[in-house]
């Protein structure tokens, strides 16, 4: 093993999101224009090999929770097997899955043996025509169909249902996830609008707060908090009935970036230390130069050591990142 991964503000590193492809069946509206995006090439997107000597190198630097995502990750030929490489990596304790459910139908039970043990699939609203207002995608009853596919597996729990949090949208919809949470074994959790979309429209005034939505439930289903774990992207909320539990994800009104411990590497094989940061690192190029695992971990160890303090959404003058988060990785 390698000394532990840490960054210039003493933050130990030990999450990583991979983004296995850039494409995406859905087009949602706070992501992609309607007609998508120019798609990567398909040798310039790293192979199944390259992902795997990069999460076991940072699983040695003490990375050692993955996270898999896209685009869409389910629509990465044979992404099953992937997953099957990445989790017989010794030092990698935690591998999860963000998808969008589209075809956990087809691959659920492929993705839980291959060793998957957590899972989020993004749903934006429980209703059929506004699910399809927001991702120009008429798929509400396939995805819940995948959800319980995914369900029926012990072992896939627990399993997260995300929904972005959008002013003059999802107002409608925060009573019926909490009703979906409270009947459902899964743990719902709103997250704030960020500035990722890809025609660059976002405003704050478009950011419905995960305190305004909290507030929302509580009045109807009190809410008691629950500890914030260290690092920990959510904060979680359990029903003072006991049935079930809520999160909110709020990094424009609450940045969590004090004891942010991710970092992420784009589907082309840049690290990026931050959601929105403005520049990013090469792993692609010295992995395909026949770079070393102690230089390629010195590359890393580099970027690593300069990421971001904050994100500075909220500083004046901020500029969104050139990438979306379909091309970033969610």
């Amino acid at each position: 093993m390698r000394e532990q991964l840490k960054d210039g503000h003493g933050r130990l590193i030990g999450d990583v999101r991979i983004s296995v492809t850039d494409r995406c069946n859905f087009r949602c509206q706070y992501c992609m224009p309607a007609d998508g995006l120019p798609w990567l090439e398909r040798e310039e997107i790293l192979t199944f090999e390259e992902i795997a000597r990069l999460v076991g190198l940072l699983a040695s630097m003490g990375v050692h929770d993955v996270r898999l995502t896209g685009g869409e990750p389910l629509v990465r030929r044979d992404f099953p097997r992937l997953v099957e490489m990445l989790a017989a990596i010794p030092a990698v304790h935690d591998l999860s899955i963000t998808t969008n459910g589209y075809l956990l139908e087809r691959d659920a039970a492929a993705l839980v043996a291959a060793g998957a043990n957590r899972f989020n699939v993004s749903i934006d609203s429980l209703q059929r025509d506004r699910f399809f207002e927001m991702t120009r995608r008429d798929a509400l009853p396939r995805v819940l169909r995948g959800l319980e596919a995914l369900a029926a597996f012990p072992q896939a729990h627990p399993i997260k249902v995300n929904a972005v949090a959008l002013r003059g949208f999802t107002e409608q919809e925060a009573i019926p996830f909490a009703e979906f949470a409270r009947s459902h074994p899964y743990e719902v959790r709103f997250i704030e609008f960020m500035p990722l979309d890809a025609d660059h429209a976002w405003s704050r005034d478009q950011v419905l707060t995960g305190d305004e939505v909290r507030a929302a439930i509580d009045a109807v289903y009190p809410l008691e908090p629950e500890p914030r774990e260290p690092s920990a992207t959510a904060r979680v909320y359990r029903f003072a009935d006991g049935r079930g539990r809520i999160g909110f994800i709020n990094p424009v009104s609450e940045p969590f970036c004090g004891d942010c411990n991710r970092i992420r590497v784009t589907a082309d094989g840049n690290l990026r230390t931050c959601l929105f940061s403005a520049g990013e690192t090469s792993l692609r190029d010295p992995l395909r130069a026949g770079a070393g695992d102690d230089e390629l971990a010195r590359v890393i160890r580099d970027a690593v050591w300069r990421k971001e303090l904050k994100h500075q959404v909220n500083d004046p003058g901020f500029v969104q990142p050139a990438r979306t988060m379909s091309a970033i990785g969610g």
